[in-house]
């Protein structure tokens, strides 16, 4: 399929729609959790790829898998820690706290790029990296009871580690003449996300309502997401991907406050603001030096 600007800028705001239901979908379940609720949808996730990938890329992405290298491996791992601590994550604390903690992926993405590829980081990012660490502090130090937050924190701060990690894994293979094919990657994560949850989640609780409701996650959360927005990435620009995927946190929380009654607290809102806005103008302000 031929995406015109437009249409890739309309599919990515679907996109982030479809990522944004993990939230209120997970506060609807009747008795999983933690790692149970990781291992179905990954679990889903598999089967819905190897569906997927056949009819986007024919049968030569298996070969892809077999032949990735170690860079498509270690991006594969970097996969299975975002999918696994993601879930995990929101078990543990409320959506808002893990979806602004997951905003400041950019800003981690270049504070390791920086220490392992050289690449410089200009006076504007730092000083938004800055804006998003007042902004995380100031969440966190509004909320009442921390003690029962800070757990969900450390794991859902593994998503941006993670992700950060894998960007800055594809682009030194990159820079080395090997490119590493994200989408298989994907079906790669989610394998070792099911693999490693399994004897974790044991003995399973999920009833068939929790099942069917991570069968959804599985499939229209994450497996077709995670393929729109790789074609959407071919056409896009960065900065304009990273600004239009802030909209999984205002979506993702609105959702949980009107689906589930998760009420964000005020302190949330106001350093969720910083951070959002933190990573709003370092983009525009580059998009424009660049332009």
């Amino acid at each position: 399929m031929k995406l015109t600007h437009s249409r890739a800028v309309f599919l990515m705001i679907l996109v982030t729609m479809m990522w944004s239901i993990a939230g209120v979908v997970t506060r609807h379940l009747e008795s999983a959790r933690s790692f149970e609720v990781t291992f179905w949808r990954s679990f889903f996730t598999v089967v819905s790829l190897l569906v997927i990938l056949p009819f986007f890329q024919g049968r030569a992405v298996f070969s892809k898998i077999r032949n990735g290298g170690s860079a498509f491996w270690l991006s594969g791992v970097c996969w299975s820690v975002m999918f696994t601590a993601f879930m995990v994550a929101l078990t543990l604390t409320t959506v808002a706290n893990v979806l602004v903690t997951m905003a400041v992926s950019p800003f981690i993405t270049a504070l390791l790029a920086r220490a392992f590829i050289g690449q410089k980081i200009p006076a504007r990012t730092w000083l938004a990296i800055a804006m998003a660490g007042a902004g995380i502090a100031w969440m966190y130090g509004g909320q009442m009871d921390l003690s029962s937050h800070i757990g969900g924190t450390l794991v859902a701060l593994m998503v941006p580690l993670a992700s950060a990690s894998n960007w800055t894994v594809v682009q030194h293979s990159r820079s080395h003449g090997k490119n590493v094919d994200l989408v298989p990657a994907v079906l790669l994560g989610a394998a070792i996300s099911t693999l490693a949850t399994l004897p974790l989640s044991l003995p399973f609780s999920a009833t068939s309502h929790d099942v069917a409701l991570l069968a959804l996650l599985g499939l229209v959360q994450l497996a077709i997401p995670c393929v729109l927005s790789v074609m959407c990435a071919g056409v896009l620009k960065a900065p304009e991907v990273a600004l239009l995927a802030l909209l999984e946190v205002i979506f993702g929380i609105l959702l949980a406050w009107f689906g589930a009654d998760e009420v964000p607290g005020a302190s949330v809102l106001t350093g969720g603001a910083l951070v959002i806005g933190a990573l709003v103008v370092n983009e525009l302000v580059g998009w424009r030096q660049r332009a």
